[in-house]
């Protein structure tokens, strides 16, 4: 097991859950730094700034340490994915080394700065509007039914600032329907569900931790850390990998 060196004080929860899993799955693999550079194809020194908290890997990289460790991708991505919209430290390297370590691009810091904040919010923007529009082809094929209406966004809010989702609060309606736990708002087994996250799978799941005596706070829809505290402890008497993250795993354990 590797001793690893505190993380940055100031890196955000977000980029910090993506770490510490890159972190546990080469711990994991039980490759050295240098073998997990040859087998991905990304410097030690590159490696070393992900690892550390400095850098944002980018997508292909994360992609090839799981395949390295034979570790599905789908969860580390999920990951990626909110943490390169909340990351404010570098940006994510674009190729590949070839054992030297990455070079910045050039230019003036401050124009680059400037630029990040734009990305990001459109980023953001882009996620948030894929996410309704998703809800609304569920209602209209005819799927889940009993949920409430997802939570309004903000379009008013700042460049480079995530809108806020307006608090609203779900109904549970728990029953037991083939075996398994539903409460009425979504019936999804494989759902991934991170911190920051929100909607009415993010109540259907809090609803369920209620239900397993793992009390969430509201009944809100918006994943946050209380909603994480409840999972980990889920996560902990089930016998799974303890990261507060709800996937297919976590789903069995909540609808089971």
């Amino acid at each position: 097991m590797s001793r690893w060196k505190a993380l940055p004080a100031g890196l955000d929860p977000r980029a910090r859950h993506l770490v510490v899993s890159l972190r546990r799955l080469k711990d994991h693999s039980g490759l050295s730094m240098r073998q997990l550079a040859a087998k991905t194809g990304y410097s030690t020194s590159s490696w070393e700034r992900y690892l550390g908290g400095r850098s944002l890997p980018p997508k292909e990289a994360v992609e090839a340490v799981a395949a390295v460790a034979g570790e599905n991708p789908t969860r580390l991505l999920a990951l990626w994915e909110v943490a390169s919209a909340a990351w404010t430290g570098p940006p994510a390297d674009t190729a590949a080394s070839d054992g030297a370590p990455a070079e910045a691009t050039p230019g003036p810091p401050v124009r680059r700065g400037r630029a990040r904040g734009p990305v990001v919010a459109g980023v953001v923007a882009f996620v948030l509007v894929a996410a309704s529009a998703a809800v609304l082809v569920a209602r209209a094929v005819g799927g889940d039914e009993g949920q409430a209406r997802p939570p309004a966004v903000s379009t008013a809010a700042p460049a480079g600032v995530a809108p806020s989702p307006t608090t609203t609060s779900y109904t549970c309606r728990i029953e037991r329907i083939g075996g398994q736990w539903f409460a009425g708002l979504s019936r999804t087994r494989d759902a991934i569900l991170v911190n920051g996250h929100a909607g009415p799978q993010v109540a259907e799941a809090q609803c369920l931790l209620r239900r397993a005596g793992f009390p969430p706070g509201d009944i809100d829809g918006i994943y946050g850390p209380r909603t994480e505290r409840a999972v980990q402890r889920l996560q902990q008497r089930a016998g799974l990998v303890v990261d507060g993250i709800v996937g297919p795993h976590t789903w069995g354990a909540l609808r089971g």
